[in-house]
């Protein structure tokens, strides 16, 4: 049996990136598709539901699929640095990537709107974190303007080499689910995973899935059609108000007869628990968003799920996100050590 080295080894020839330099690789790629049937009884009857767990991932989320081939082009083009800005998934794939490289990290964060595991995860790996008092649409203004001042690379999903790796995912799942799904859903923060996932269906031959975006409605531009100034939600990963690859998301949306939404952090974190508890598959809050998404139209009547094949992608591990798992976790008195008490305990 052949052993898994990565995307750019299993998919490198179908990738509009250079080849002349080994692979940045930290072996991504290759996550489960998940078939999550107690969780379709309750928001999709009669259809097929599967979870694409891109949590599985080196660093913990799909940003790693772009990451390998952003790293692997700024290192053929002979970048010594690296910048991005990041609602904290990307900044721990750069830091852990541009590591691997042997290249300097620079990471923009939004102050105190990033959740304490992404945080972790750059400081881990080594990057330079400066925290803004702004946005994470300022800070992309910022290492925009970095990127085409001095010779650091960019490495957010405006690089087109992030959307050559992230594409690779709906191939994948034709491999695993062995056809194309009816529908695929996934949240949408800056919409380059959107926009990655039509450009992978699009270079394969066959039928194209329809897409399912959903958005926080405190954060949903797309979805509106105008800026949002001052996004605001808890699921952190798609706080974002002005989305670089909104057009693409928009052409993707339409070319595949798909349908976009704005979903409230509570009904995010309803489908969030509800794929943990049901089918045991733990993400992080924002992940669930095309879940929620999902429910959210088979309840209005707007899609119809029976016989019908859908993948929701989730974007990265619940581990993520940690704090979020435990709001409103109600304190436990502790019991005595021994069996009556436990079943005392056990009996309320």
């Amino acid at each position: 049996m052949a052993v898994w080295k990565g995307l750019i080894n299993r998919f490198g020839d179908r990738m509009s990136i250079s080849r002349d330099v080994d692979p940045i690789s930290l072996y991504e790629g290759n996550t489960p598709l998940i078939p999550l049937p107690r969780l379709a009884k309750e928001i999709a009857p009669g259809a097929e539901l599967y979870a694409k767990y891109e949590g599985l991932n080196p660093t913990g989320s799909f940003k790693d699929r772009g990451m390998t081939t952003a790293i692997t082009q700024a290192v053929a083009e002979g970048a010594q640095a690296v910048i991005c800005a990041s609602t904290g998934n990307t900044a721990a794939s750069a830091a852990a990537y541009a590591a691997r490289a042997g290249l300097r990290c620079i990471v923009l964060i939004p102050e105190g709107k990033v959740a304490l595991g992404k945080l972790a995860g750059a400081v881990a790996y080594g990057a330079e974190v400066v925290q803004i008092t702004g946005s994470f649409d300022d800070g992309l203004n910022m290492v925009r303007e970095v990127a085409e001042k001095t010779p650091i690379a960019l490495v957010n999903s405006v690089n087109p080499a992030r959307l050559e790796g992230q594409k690779t995912a709906a191939w994948e799942v034709v491999e695993q689910l062995g056809q194309v799904p009816n529908w695929l859903c996934l949240p949408v923060g800056n919409a380059g995973n959107i926009s990655a996932y039509w450009l992978g269906f699009t270079q394969a031959d066959g039928p194209k899935p329809q897409l399912l975006g959903a958005q926080a409605a405190g954060a949903a531009p797309i979805v509106t059609g105008k800026v949002v100034t001052n996004p605001e939600t808890m699921a952190t990963a798609i706080r974002i108000g002005n989305p670089a690859r909104w057009k693409q998301a928009e052409a993707a949306l339409a070319e595949s007869n798909g349908h976009i939404l704005s979903v409230t952090d509570e009904e995010i974190f309803a489908a969030y628990r509800m794929v943990a508890q049901l089918d045991g598959v733990f993400c992080e809050p924002s992940s669930a968003a095309g879940l929620a998404g999902l429910k959210k139209s088979v309840a209005a009547g707007t899609l119809d799920p029976k016989g019908k094949k859908f993948v929701a992608v989730l974007t990265g591990h619940g581990l993520k996100d940690p704090d979020s798992a435990t709001l409103g976790f109600a304190e436990v008195k502790p019991i005595e050590p021994n069996f009556d008490a436990l079943m005392e305990r056990l009996s309320k």
